[in-house]
């Protein structure tokens, strides 16, 4: 049987659970329960497994110590400090990865984790209308000077201080399509765009990096696509997609098709920034030829990608 390729988007509960403070040694393990499933994907000997990943806790503690050291060091710009979470995490899932399969005789199979550039548009709205909070929360004074030194977007977050807003702008490309490519169809397992990918811009056909962050979601549908995936699978830390969620009357779905996911969007069934681009993510990867999207929980990865479990998108008819 010709192995099939699957993109798994792990969410953050893969590496970091509520409630932790987010040590090394708490995010190996976690990193090691995620790995126990993907590895079983790669020993089932049907798959082709290319993982992506966010990195919201990473980056913000990065951001955060570059605060607290800025009269010691010079402080990076975001896509910089999102390069480093590729490699911190690439790093902690390639090694757990290879010492599963090292374990069960099978030490043999390449994995690498690529550092990963993705596309944006320079004249994309979002440009203009920054709304991704990033980083420390500051006083109103702070505020007020670093948007005059630095030139930040800075807003009242909910009472709790000011905060740093930035660009989320659509992918439109991963630049390291080929390369990835190249590795998977030469049998290796990739860790690729993770944290949605390091934003770039094209200028007189040069690329530059800047101040953004792509939804990792939508990020992970663009490399689905850039790479040939016939599977998307995006795990969280909720069993099903639901309608109504956290009300009385909230209702799990074991499938939606096309039509309906559409419908679903339009109606405003699913929140902004959790569920909602999640499913937008799974309607574009289907939309543009996947065999199928999947969202279901990490600790049902096999289950879900099997169709056992979750919520499975498929195309109507």
């Amino acid at each position: 049987m010709e192995k099939k390729t699957v993109v798994v988007a792990l969410g953050g509960n893969a590496i970091l659970q509520r409630g932790q403070k987010g040590s090394f040694e708490e995010q190996l393990e976690n990193v090691q329960r995620a790995c126990e499933q993907l590895a079983q994907m790669v020993l089932s000997e049907r798959w082709r497994l290319v993982i992506t990943h966010g990195n919201g806790p990473q980056v913000g503690n990065i951001l955060l110590q570059q605060e607290a050291a800025k009269e010691i060091v010079p402080p990076m710009p975001m896509d910089a400090c999102g390069a480093q979470t590729q490699g911190l995490i690439g790093y902690m899932i390639q090694q757990t990865l290879h010492n599963i399969l090292d374990r069960e005789g099978r030490g043999d199979i390449p994995i690498a984790t690529v550092v990963t550039q993705v596309l944006v548009d320079k004249g994309d709205p979002a440009f203009q209308n920054p709304t991704k909070p990033v980083g420390p929360f500051y006083t109103e004074e702070e505020a007020k000077r670093l948007r005059v030194e630095k030139g930040w977007h800075i807003v009242e977050d909910a009472g709790r201080g000011w905060r740093r807003v930035v660009p989320s702008p659509d992918p439109k490309a991963i630049i390291e399509r080929d390369a990835i490519r190249a590795l998977v169809e030469n049998r290796a397992i990739v860790i690729a765009s993770g944290g949605g990918g390091i934003p770039v811009v094209r200028e007189n056909g040069r690329l530059r990096g800047v101040e953004a962050v792509i939804d990792k979601d939508l990020a992970g549908q663009r490399l689905a696509v850039d790479v040939g995936a016939d599977v998307f699978l995006i795990l969280t830390d909720v069993e099903k997609v639901m309608l109504n969620y956290g009300k009385p009357d909230e209702t799990p779905l074991d499938r939606m098709t096309l039509s309906e996911a559409r419908r679903y969007l339009a109606e405003g069934h699913f929140r902004k920034g959790s569920m909602e681009p999640k499913v937008r993510a799974a309607v574009r990867f289907v939309e543009a030829g996947g065999e199928r999207a999947a969202i279901g929980h990490l600790f049902q990865a096999i289950e879900v990608l099997e169709g056992k479990a979750g919520t499975q998108i498929v195309r109507d008819g």
